[in-house]
């Protein structure tokens, strides 16, 4: 677990999954080879010797103004997978939220960056062979760009996680669609960072002179600051996933901004610094 404090919000990290191997099921040039090359930047967090790169999935928990907000919800418990390694996990996640003292009833909002599988698993859990809202005193926001384009997908990459994770909470009643800028606290805020889905939001916090942003999927490894042409496999509009990518590097570098990523392994915060006609990420 880990805790940042921004002025008067605090920000507490729950690992889900963390992960060391080779990085190309998400990056397809993130090879043995490539990575290696840029070991020297990556490693001992980010990378092994190997060129092997470290991930993770976790879910952030940020206390602003009275209000406690999750931000993506990972994979999830007893769900059916494509991926193997995703597959009908059983992780201690929920259990050990509750042990960071914030159990399923405290939480006011959930926010889901976008709808891919690892970002809102844990919105529902399985019950007596239903899919019931987990977070049940909490309002889910949503995307409304990202819900009309993946609500009516057929693949079932996609339309599985919404059928079990998204449409049961739309169907309860608890989801608001919510538009790019929207201010869930005046601490809290979206930003509209398209391309690794058509509505990816990012989130910023700012707080008495502090700030952080959450970068949702824009990035997914802190070897894109170095290679931010790298796309993720799975972008859904690659060319503005790589102008996205650039313009947030060039908005954030050499700034007193916590970066926070949402796939970067531990210690997943750190700062942006130009290097040459590049950048990197700095802890």
């Amino acid at each position: 677990m880990n805790r940042w404090q921004i002025g008067d919000v605090t920000i507490t990290r729950f690992i889900e999954l963390e992960t060391l191997s080779k990085g190309t099921f998400v990056l397809p040039e993130a090879t043995l080879e490539n990575v290696k090359r840029d070991a020297a930047a990556l490693m001992p967090h980010f990378c092994d010797e190997n060129g092997r790169v470290r991930m993770s999935v976790h879910a952030l928990v940020v206390e602003s103004k009275g209000k406690r907000i999750v931000v993506d919800t990972c994979i999830g418990n007893d769900k059916r997978r494509e991926a193997p390694a995703w597959n009908m996990l059983q992780t201690s996640f929920l259990s050990d939220l509750e042990k960071g003292g914030f159990a399923p009833n405290s939480i006011n909002f959930v926010f889901c960056t976008h709808l891919h599988v690892d970002h809102v698993g844990w919105n529902t859990r399985l019950v007596d062979g239903r899919w019931v809202p987990t977070f049940t005193k909490a309002r889910y926001l949503i995307g409304r760009t990202e819900w009309n384009h993946w609500s009516e997908e057929e693949s079932s990459f996609v339309k599985d996680p919404i059928d079990d994770s998204v449409r049961p909470i739309v169907d309860a009643g608890l989801a608001d669609l919510v538009e790019p800028q929207e201010r869930i606290t005046d601490e809290v805020w979206l930003e509209s960072t398209p391309g690794h889905t058509p509505g990816h939001l990012s989130v910023r916090i700012s707080s008495r002179g502090a700030d952080a942003v959450i970068t949702g999927d824009l990035m997914h490894h802190p070897i894109q600051c170095i290679h931010p042409e790298w796309n993720c496999g799975f972008d859904s509009i690659p060319d503005q996933a790589r102008t996205t990518r650039r313009a947030f590097l060039e908005r954030y570098a050499d700034q007193p901004v916590l970066v926070i990523g949402t796939h970067f392994a531990t210690p997943t915060a750190g700062h942006i610094v130009k290097d040459g006609s590049a950048w990197r990420f700095k802890v």
